[in-house]
This record gives structure tokens, C-alpha cells and sequence, in this order.
């Protein structure tokens, strides 16, 4: 009687707890490399068909941008990871309301909190979104929204700027989606969102009325010293324009897809376009998570770790 009684009070402690705290939260963060004095790292983790991408300052902030579709394995996996990075101050961005962007970061809200929280203006009207909204509120972190010439800056000069949308106002869906511009020490990546051709060939032509013309202040953005592009919609075949590519000439290119995905992303036609500009091109869903270095002014990824 003893032993069931023990088992019974057993079960409803790890009950109470994971309604208490959430079961994500009690993972064990992963082993990581810590950051090098000065390093700034980007790190664009396989979520399977989905976003999520943290930028790691030089300061220790951590800039989180999309969270991945919140399936168990996913968050668990951001969860971990961020963990692992042990980030001084957290800050969140919605870049557009798609499930595959946002459905994972009720549980980094919980785990970590955020000073924080970008959302865009066009949410989406489901009871995951509400949720995720309902998650924003009852952290308590300030809620804001992002547009053109907005900054999130870092105290080592490492600064992230936005391209688009001009307002909150123009398009829909994933022609909101933010465009994103990240530079430090002379490196500059660009994260292009879920934005279609359409978009891309807009800031070309808007890039093309006059330099600087995405500049914000004394931030600078220039397209075309864009190092490190993140391929548009997962590489889908309808983004990642020969206009845009041969305009940014990146050096290398990541895509974040899922292993067989049904959308077949990344397509055989973005690869190929972004391997005739030049680019090398960096999978999630062939080397798992992948991590830009960025220090003294050069660059190197590695994956796989």
C-alpha cells in the first residue's frame, strides 16, 4: 500500500510542477563553445520547415528572431539552445504571423522572458496566435512594432536594421514579412523573411533612387556589401529574384527548410539562381543548425556542432 500510495503523491508532484513549469523549462541546456571576446554569432538553428534564428551580441544580449512552429522536438531544441547560450537580456522578433514563426515562443517566454517582444501589425485570427499574444501580455515585457529605419543596436557597434516594410500599413501575409539587415565590423548579413520576388525587386528599384537610402541615422545599410544572405521563404522557387541576388552578391547563402518538406523547399531554381551569384550555399536541412562567427572583421560558419 506504502509504494502505490508514494507513486500516487509522486505523479501528482510532476503534475502540479508541469502546470507550474513548463516541462521545456527543466531541460538541461545543450554543451556549447562559449563566445570569444569581441565574436558576434548568428546562429540559424534547424527547426525543421520553419524559422527561428538568434543573434548573439558581442555584449551578451540575444536577439531572437522567429521561434520555429512549437512542435515538442522544436522547442525543446530552442529552448536548450538558448540555454546553452545563457543570453544577459533576451530580446523577441516576430518577423510576420505564420505558425511556422511564431508557434515556439510561448515557451522561450516562459523559460526566459524578454525585455522586448516585436510583433508585427497583422497578426493572425487563431486561437495559437491569441495564445501567443495572451504569452506577450502576461510576461510583462514591453510590445512593439517594427518598421523601416527602426534599429535594435548593441553597445560593440553591431546593429540590426530594417528594410521593410516602409510602414505597417502596406501588404499582407508574407509580403509584410521584415527585411532585416545585420552588420558588425564591416560584415553585413542580410535576413530576408518569407518576402517573395515582388519584394525583392521593389528594394532593388528603391535601392537604385539613390545611396543610403535605408539608412537610419548613422546606421548604415548597403545592399550590396551584404556578405551572408538568409534565402528568402525557405528557398522557395517564387523568392530569390536574379535582381536581388546579383544586387546583395553574397558570398554565402543559408536556407532554413525542413528534411522532405512538403514544399519542396529550398527549389532547385533559388539554389541554382543563388549559385550562379556567387553564393555558397548552407542548408539546415542537410547540416543541421548552423553558426555564422563573426570577429575582427572577418566571418566563417561552421554547422554541425
Amino acid at each position: 500500500m506504502l509504494p502505490a500510495l508514494i507513486a500516487f503523491l509522486l505523479a501528482v508532484a510532476v503534475a502540479l510542477v508541469h502546470v507550474f513549469v513548463p516541462l521545456t523549462s527543466l531541460l538541461p541546456a545543450y554543451t556549447m563553445a562559449a563566445r570569444e571576446e569581441g565574436e558576434l554569432r548568428v546562429h540559424f538553428l534547424d527547426v525543421g520547415q520553419g524559422d527561428c534564428t538568434l543573434v548573439e551580441f558581442p555584449s551578451g544580449e540575444v536577439l531572437v528572431i522567429d521561434a520555429g512552429d512549437g512542435s515538442f522536438i522544436n522547442r525543446s531544441h530552442t529552448v536548450r539552445y538558448l540555454k546553452a547560450l545563457a543570453p544577459r537580456k533576451t530580446i523577441m522578433l516576430l518577423t510576420h504571423a505564420d505558425a511556422d514563426h511564431y508557434g515556439g515562443f510561448e515557451p522561450l517566454l516562459k523559460a526566459f522572458g524578454a525585455d522586448t517582444f516585436y510583433l508585427p501589425a497583422l497578426g493572425e485570427d487563431t486561437p495559437e496566435y491569441e495564445a501567443l499574444l495572451a504569452a506577450v501580455r502576461k510576461s510583462g515585457c514591453k510590445a512593439d512594432e517594427m518598421t523601416r529605419y527602426d534599429v535594435i543596436a548593441d553597445g560593440s557597434g553591431a546593429y540590426l536594421a530594417c528594410l521593410f516594410p516602409r510602414s505597417m500599413e502596406e501588404g499582407e501575409g508574407n509580403e509584410t514579412s521584415l527585411v532585416l539587415y545585420l552588420s558588425y565590423e564591416g560584415v553585413g548579413v542580410m535576413l530576408a523573411g518569407d518576402i517573395s520576388a515582388a519584394v525583392e525587386r521593389r528594394l532593388v528599384g528603391e535601392n537604385a533612387l539613390m545611396p543610403g537610402i535605408f539608412d537610419s541615422g548613422e546606421y548604415r545599410v548597403r545592399l550590396e556589401e551584404t556578405d551572408i544572405l538568409k534565402l528568402s521563404h525557405h528557398g522557395s522557387a517564387y523568392s530569390s529574384c536574379e535582381e536581388w541576388l546579383k544586387l546583395l552578391s553574397p558570398a554565402k547563402a543559408v536556407v532554413s527548410a525542413g528534411r522532405g518538406n512538403e514544399f519542396s523547399h529550398p527549389s532547385p531554381e533559388a539554389l541554382a539562381r543563388a549559385a550562379a551569384a556567387g553564393a555558397e550555399i548552407y542548408r539546415t536541412d542537410e547540416l543541421g543548425d548552423i553558426v555564422l562567427h563573426i570577429k575582427k572583421g572577418g566571418y566563417r560558419l561552421s554547422y554541425g556542432t
